[in-house]
């Protein structure tokens, strides 16, 4: 008996398909095949790069900790909501932490800070019962938009504290002169 399996699989640089075939009482053989090109890959989204990402994440930290000790969470997304960088201070509470992505996702989902979506919800109902309708869109403040000139390129958030958006605009004037 013979048999031939094809495994697709992607790693850090692209996609690879894995072949394995053996016959019955013979060991496998292994071949991995890498296309040269693959047109089907989706090209990266816009967004700080991961040093920036964490250098942003840690300077919120540290001033939220600076300001009163506070224990948040922070979270630095890409222009596509792809979560690039989760850091959490000791002691922070699962809470915090969630609400920081859920910030980042919502600012740069409905493109402005959730610091001027939680004032326009006071008096607009159909944005706040479309904000309430997604279980993970938090419109509190503390999540505001990375932009490089007028394009949005990510969107940091930062929860679990008592001035969550100070801390993340600390996070975001450390890195906005080399994004």
């Amino acid at each position: 008996m013979h048999y031939l399996q094809k495994i697709v699989f992607l790693g850090l640089c692209g996609a690879a398909t894995l072949v394995i075939a053996a016959e019955s009482n013979e060991p496998a053989t292994v071949k991995t095949e890498t296309p040269a090109a693959n047109p089907a890959r989706v090209p990266a989204a816009k967004g700080p790069s991961l040093e920036l990402a964490i250098e942003a994440a840690r300077v919120a930290i540290e001033t939220c900790v600076v300001d009163g000790d506070q224990k948040i969470g922070v979270s630095v997304v890409d222009s596509a909501g792809v979560l690039k960088v989760l850091l959490a201070a000791d002691g922070t509470s699962p809470r915090g932490v969630a609400s920081s992505t859920n910030k980042a996702v919502t600012a740069l989902h409905y493109k402005k800070s959730t610091s001027v979506l939680f004032e326009q919800v006071k008096t607009d109902k159909s944005l706040a019962d479309a904000i309430a309708a997604v279980p993970t869109y938090n419109a509190r403040p503390g999540g505001i938009l990375i932009k490089v000139g007028d394009e949005i390129i990510g969107a940091i958030g930062v929860g679990g504290g008592r001035t969550d958006e100070p801390c993340a605009i600390a996070g975001l004037n450390k890195i906005q002169g080399r994004l």
